[in-house]
């Protein structure tokens, strides 16, 4: 029972929702990577390689044995680096997006937090906290004052 009770705290405080999202998101902007590379990407690399198409590079470790008719008697082994290069530069622009928006989220957190900065709004409990701390440090002035 409590294991039910601890869910509907985790979904009922929206972190259930906000990973939901995050995936969809993560999920889409994987196929936009993807095109990225493969579309826009690795042409213009391939035309540069003399036409070389990374995709379908690979090793072969063992050829195909097929038959006159045709069918495949044994399989190709190959080691398909081409796949590898590509998923390896998928991963390269997928991380540095990563890096740049969380670096921007990072900036306009530390702005937003900043209580004397007036171009991005402060957070409701940040901006509570300052006053306090203001306030308290009149009462603590205001103390030292009375005692000397």
């Amino acid at each position: 029972m409590s294991l039910f009770k601890e869910f509907k705290e985790f979904a009922v405080k929206g972190n259930m929702m906000d990973m939901a999202v995050g995936i969809i998101i993560g999920a889409s902007f994987n196929k936009v990577i993807d095109v990225l590379v493969k579309k826009v990407l690795l042409p213009p690399l391939s035309l540069l390689s003399n036409g070389i198409n990374l995709q379908h590079k690979r090793l072969i470790l063992r050829n195909a044995e097929i038959d006159a008719l045709g069918v495949i008697l044994i399989e190709e082994v190959a080691i398909a680096y081409g796949a590898l290069t590509e998923a390896l530069l998928d991963f390269l622009i997928i991380g540095f997006t990563i890096f740049i928006v969380v670096k921007f989220m990072n900036r306009l957190r530390t702005k937003a937090q900043d209580t004397k900065d007036v171009t991005v709004a402060t957070p409701k409990d940040i901006q509570l906290l300052t006053d306090l701390t203001e306030l308290i440090q009149e009462q603590n002035e205001i103390l030292k004052a009375q005692q000397n």
